[in-house]
Order: C-alpha cells, then sequence, then structure tokens
C-alpha cells in the first residue's frame, strides 16, 4: 500500500471508530474472557487496539510491528515475575494485528507460526467486521498457545489488568 493512501486511511480513523467497533458491551466481553482465558495457563494476555497512528509516526514509516513494541513497553507488560506477558495489538486504521510476547514465552519456545497464525485468524474476522468474535477468538487461540507453551507456574495471580486498551 502507498504511503498516501495509509496516511490519508489514518487520517480519517478516529476514536468514534474505537468505539463503534468495541462498545463497552465488547470491551467487556474481552475482559471477561481473558479473565477465563489466564485461569488455564500461567501467562497475562493484555488486548489493545488503537484507532490509527499519529502524523509523525506515519512519516517516519512506522510499522505496526514497531508500534506493539512501543506499547508493550509503555504498559509494562514485561513487568511479570515470569516474564510471560503478551500483547494483543490491533490497528484498526490497517486492519493489523501484532502479538508481542516476552521472553519467557518467546525466547525460541513459541514458534513465530503460532503468533502468526492467531494474528491471521484475527485479522480474518475484522475484515468482515465481526471485531469481537475476532477478539475473543484471537484471545482464546493465544491462550491455547501459552498452555502448549508454559512460563512459569501457574496460579502467580493476576499481575496485569485484564480489561482491554484503547488508544487514540
Amino acid at each position: 500500500m502507498s504511503r498516501i493512501a495509509r496516511l490519508l486511511r489514518h487520517s480519517v480513523s478516529s476514536p468514534f471508530a474505537l468505539r463503534r467497533w468495541f462498545p463497552k458491551r465488547t470491551l467487556a466481553a474481552i475482559e471477561a474472557v481473558i479473565g477465563e482465558c489466564e485461569r488455564l495457563h500461567s501467562g497475562e494476555i493484555r488486548f489493545t487496539v488503537e484507532s490509527a497512528l499519529e502524523s509523525y509516526a506515519l512519516l517516519k514509516g512506522q510499522t505496526p510491528r514497531a508500534r506493539a513494541l512501543e506499547v508493550f513497553s509503555q504498559l509494562r507488560i514485561w513487568d511479570t515475575e515470569h516474564n510471560n506477558g503478551v500483547l494483543i495489538y490491533l490497528l484498526l486504521a490497517d486492519r493489523t494485528v501484532e502479538i508481542v510476547a516476552d521472553r519467557g514465552v518467546a525466547g525460541g519456545r513459541v514458534p513465530q507460526s503460532e503468533w502468526d497464525a492467531v494474528c491471521r485468524l484475527m485479522e480474518n474476522h475484522f475484515r468482515e467486521r465481526h471485531f469481537e468474535a475476532g477478539a475473543v477468538a484471537g484471545i482464546r487461540a493465544v491462550a491455547d498457545v501459552l498452555a502448549r507453551y508454559p512460563a512459569g507456574a501457574r496460579g502467580d495471580g493476576n499481575e496485569l489488568p485484564d480489561e482491554p486498551v484503547l488508544l487514540r
């Protein structure tokens, strides 16, 4: 996609789109499924949606992956006892999902193809404008990955908030 087309798409994406596609009911469903899924494994899941990138970030050529890494750090997802935090990041203007896993989960333990499959699953739902279904399916798929590749002991408590984060 061209740089100009991306700038235009991000400039018309607004915080209103966040509330349209992620109303309170959907946010509550996401929070509930995160809490439910975290009881099945030792990982900590955060779900974040950003409507669009700032113009200066777009002009710099910032990728969704680079932004996801920034958000991972800003939300301190790395700050868990077993380094087992996982960020699911949706950049709404690009309809792109990125998953960032901390070193206790990543570190060669989980093949990148597993995370990529979860991203594509969610993106397929989002392309059809099934945002709640896509978010829930993605969280459950991440939980399945975390259950198959455990990091740390279960029962460490809930170290990170379960509620989704909406940015801009």
